[in-house]
């Protein structure tokens, strides 16, 4: 990994990116104002706002966040924080954390070409055509007894089989989709009358075995393999897995 300039707010944060191999992300990065400056302070959780879902990848960045942080920390900070902490007895129990394991459909969907959209709009007339292609594309998903675990910026991901679990997850996850797209044609039809641009999404589906943790997150191959084949779709079709389609 190359090495950054020791002022953080001369760090090009497209760069730093990039240097952890994770230059997709800096679209979000940028269209939520993150500079050297506010890089540093970035916790799990705005990088989950930010649309950051692969775990691995919130991993990477939460550890070079940390080492940016130290550096430019002052040196009485950097000693008084390498005092070591107190440690637990050794009989104290761990602590605990309920999950449990799930066989789900995991839904991603995103629009195509947002980042180029958003920078002709204006920044409400943007929240309003997002806003109601999010609100169309949960209710599609609501509809077919699922729930919207998060939205991602202009995405979503859906899960079918949390936390009610039905024997046709699959199918349900993909009547959503094909829902979502019908619901998006009949907002672009309308959008179009008032000069709107038009939305396009692409979704990707996989269903399988994850852990869900007490928060709600939400781990194993499922969602990774969602989101990359969301990633893969051509724009306006849903793609699948061949385990969905079984």
């Amino acid at each position: 990994m190359r090495s950054m300039p020791p002022g953080n707010a001369t760090i090009d944060v497209g760069e730093w990116l990039r240097s952890l191999g994770l230059g997709q992300y800096e679209a979000a990065f940028r269209k939520n104002a993150i500079d050297g400056k506010v890089l540093p302070k970035l916790t799990a959780e705005d990088l989950k706002d930010l649309g950051i879902v692969i775990v691995g990848h919130r991993r990477m960045m939460l550890s070079a966040i940390e080492a940016l942080s130290a550096r430019s920390e002052a040196p009485a900070e950097r000693a008084e924080r390498a005092v070591p902490l107190p440690q637990a007895p050794p009989h104290a129990p761990p602590p605990q954390h309920d999950a449990e394991r799930r066989h789900l459909a995991v839904l991603f969907c995103d629009l195509v070409g947002s980042t180029s959209l958003s920078a002709a709009l204006d920044a409400e007339d943007w929240r309003d055509l997002v806003g109601a292609y999010l609100d169309a594309a949960s209710t599609a998903v609501t509809e077919m007894g699922g729930h919207v675990a998060k939205k991602l910026g202009d995405g979503i991901m859906a899960l079918l089989g949390h936390p009610i679990a039905q024997e046709n997850d699959s199918e349900r996850a993909v009547c959503a989709a094909l829902a979502i797209q019908r619901a998006l044609a009949v907002l672009n039809g309308k959008n179009a009358g008032a000069g709107r641009p038009e939305l396009v999404a692409r979704i990707g589906i996989e269903a399988g075995a994850v852990v869900v943790d007490s928060v709600g997150e939400i781990f194993g191959d499922a969602p990774n393999i969602a989101a990359r084949l969301q990633a893969l779709a051509e724009p306006g079709t849903v793609l699948v897995t061949a385990r969905v389609q079984r």
